[in-house]
């Protein structure tokens, strides 16, 4: 984009239209550009543009705060659905938790970035299919494979809002980016709604009880389960409408974890080994560390979003590059354990699952670990390593919808 900001540096319209396709990758190259093109007087503007902080918050306009609203209630009655049909809640839950946020976040964001009608038919389309699907598997709370599908549903549908958040731009890498960004700028604006709400909720219900009125049945049932949903909606609205509001606070909860993550991750190493517990012959010790695993690839791959547009210190990029080779350790113990129950046992749906799920994120870590190195050592920028992040998300997808379709008729819907 360097290049291109260059080219029509003389041009606002087509400058705008690139800033408009790709934001942050705008923003961060032109702040590279900025001191060779200073005393320019459209690059000057452009730089106060991209650096203007308003000290108020943005409500957005009037139709976005409705369309969010709205948004809130239809997630909320959804969630609502069992108590309002009769419908029995653990069969409900389980198959279409995901259907509660996903389809309106995917409608908001097709809706906001004006997404082309064949795309939203298209993600229209896979979601019904989703939705039809999971619903229609048969009723045998025993089976694996139904669990399986309802957990990696979850990943198709986080998969389809992404396509929904993508939408018609032309640098589909950096909306990727944008989307990994969005979703740990997501995480720690729901978490502050949640505990800003359960501060509310308490006070709330001890304030009545202090009256003679228990009310805790009755706010559970009408408040709190219309709340719980709007909590991730009302995120993305502010996180969309205030980029700045956690845009600074996501890089330094990143800045400081890392490390954090890094130091824990080598000390746990070492007391597995004198801990008397492996992930061989201990089934729930191997899930709780293939948790592990995915945590801390999920922090990875948000410090790099973060480091696409804000940069990377040094020492940074070596916590990056430590953690994640000591992630592939991680991953090759879960990994060999794995292998070594599938020997032992033979074949499950489960083990497979995990198998695969596996394979591929090793094969990922080795990219990313790889890109790390070469930017470490100057051969490559932070830039391509969330590039190397981006192109292979669509991996993860395909298993997803394998695991997710194809295994309950695999293995006979056991």
């Amino acid at each position: 984009m360097k290049d291109e900001i260059k080219t029509h540096l003389q041009n606002p319209q087509q400058l705008e239209k690139l800033y408009r396709s790709n934001k942050v990758a705008f923003k961060r190259d032109f702040s590279t550009l900025y001191p060779e093109l200073q005393g320019n007087s459209l690059a000057d503007f452009w730089q106060e543009r991209l650096h203007f902080e308003k000290d108020d918050l943005s409500w957005g306009s009037g139709k976005e705060l409705v369309f969010v609203l709205v948004a809130a209630v239809v997630a909320g009655l959804i969630a609502k659905f069992p108590a309002i049909t009769g419908l029995d809640p653990a069969f409900f839950y389980p198959r279409n938790i995901g259907f509660i946020i996903f389809p309106v976040l995917m409608a908001y964001f097709a809706w906001r970035y004006k997404v082309s009608r064949g795309k939203i038919l298209l993600a229209a389309i896979a979601t019904a299919v989703g939705l039809v699907y999971i619903n229609f598997l048969p009723d045998n709370q025993n089976s694996d494979t139904l669990v399986l599908a309802c957990i990696h549903l979850l990943l198709f549908l986080w998969a389809i809002l992404g396509f929904a958040y993508v939408g018609d731009s032309a640098d589909v890498t950096g909306k990727r980016l944008g989307y990994l960004k969005y979703n740990g700028d997501l995480v720690v604006m729901t978490t502050l709604i949640l505990i800003a709400g359960g501060i509310m909720t308490g006070i709330t219900i001890g304030l009545f009880q202090l009256i003679g009125f228990r009310i805790e049945e009755f706010y559970f049932n009408n408040v709190v389960v219309f709340g719980l949903p709007a909590a991730p909606i009302l995120g993305t609205y502010l996180t969309q409408t205030n980029p700045n509001l956690v845009g600074k606070v996501s890089p330094v909860i990143a800045r400081i974890f890392s490390p954090l993550v890094l130091v824990m991750l080598m000390v746990y190493l070492v007391a597995m080994v004198f801990s008397g517990k492996d992930p061989y012959n201990d089934r729930e010790f191997l899930l709780v560390f293939n948790a592990l695993l995915l945590g801390v690839l999920a922090i990875i791959f948000f410090s790099v979003a973060e480091s696409s547009s804000s940069g990377k210190s040094r020492a940074e990029l070596w916590v990056l590059f430590l953690l994640s080779a000591v992630t592939i350790l991680v991953n090759a113990i879960a990994l060999s354990a794995i292998l070594f129950r599938i020997s032992e046992w033979g074949i499950t749906p489960n083990r497979l699952a995990v198998l695969g799920g596996n394979v591929l994120i090793l094969i990922h870590l080795f990219l990313v670990t790889a890109q790390l190195f070469k930017v470490i050592s100057k051969k490559a920028e932070i830039a391509q390593v969330g590039r190397t992040i981006a192109y292979y998300l669509p991996v993860y997808v395909i298993w997803a919808i394998l695991v997710t379709f194809l295994f309950p008729v695999l293995f006979g819907f056991k």
